[in-house]
């Protein structure tokens, strides 16, 4: 698999606090540029992002991130937000605290109703393995698949790790059919792409893979 062929896979990513409509702007040219799945952005920048691209781009955002602790209708309402303003995909953040207590009918309902409010768009459930027991990481490969989304995913890229190969391996074994697997923080390299995408995983969201991309076309190889 080529370099460009795996940036079909990419969500191109900006999350930070601190973004710009500039760099978002910036994001959005080099997703378009280089044919990513989605650029994943803000919320609050999903309007003016989803008119600039003009249906060139699906737009992906985020949902009670990073901490996913609000409440199941703080999250619908954002949903419905999203895609009224153009979204096309939704990357929510799980209550990580609902599945500590086993209160695994809430987690699941929580899902479903977001899954809802998404009607067709794609739903990925961010699951931050990195703060899960693997009973808790198969257990959420169940529930995901049960609620009805269409990918889980490992990270939100602002906790103390990222995707891991185990992980996607896990999940992938796991997830039930016509749910996706996507890996996210930490991806630096194509060479981890390309792993990633052999254990299973259908989406990465990461920047870096384009940074490397333009760094390698301008000749900078700092």
């Amino acid at each position: 698999m080529t370099n460009a062929e795996i940036l079909n896979y990419v969500d191109h990513t900006l999350l930070s606090q601190t973004a710009t409509w500039d760099e978002i702007r910036e994001i959005l040219d080099d997703a378009m540029k280089y044919g990513t799945a989605s650029a994943c952005i803000p919320a609050a920048h999903v309007k003016q992002a989803a008119e600039y691209v003009d249906g060139r781009l699906p737009i992906c955002t985020v949902i009670g991130f990073p901490n996913g602790y609000s409440t199941k209708e703080t999250k619908v309402f954002e949903t419905k937000d999203a895609i009224a303003n153009g979204a096309s995909e939704i990357d929510m953040v799980i209550n990580i605290g609902l599945l500590r207590d086993r209160r695994y009918e809430k987690l699941e309902e929580e899902i479903r109703e977001i899954k809802k409010a998404c009607g067709d768009k794609i739903l990925k459930v961010i699951i931050e393995t990195c703060l899960l027991t693997e009973e808790e990481k198969i257990k959420m490969c169940e529930i995901v698949t049960k609620a009805g989304a269409d990918f889980i995913k490992t990270s939100t890229g602002f906790s103390k790790a990222g995707a891991t190969f185990d992980d996607v391996k896990l999940m992938k074994e796991h997830v039930g059919e016509g749910v996706r697997v996507k890996a996210a923080g930490g991806i630096s390299s194509f060479d981890d792409a390309r792993e990633f995408i052999r254990l299973g995983a259908d989406r990465l969201g990461t920047s870096r893979l384009i940074k490397i991309m333009k760094s390698e076309a301008s000749g900078d190889k700092s």
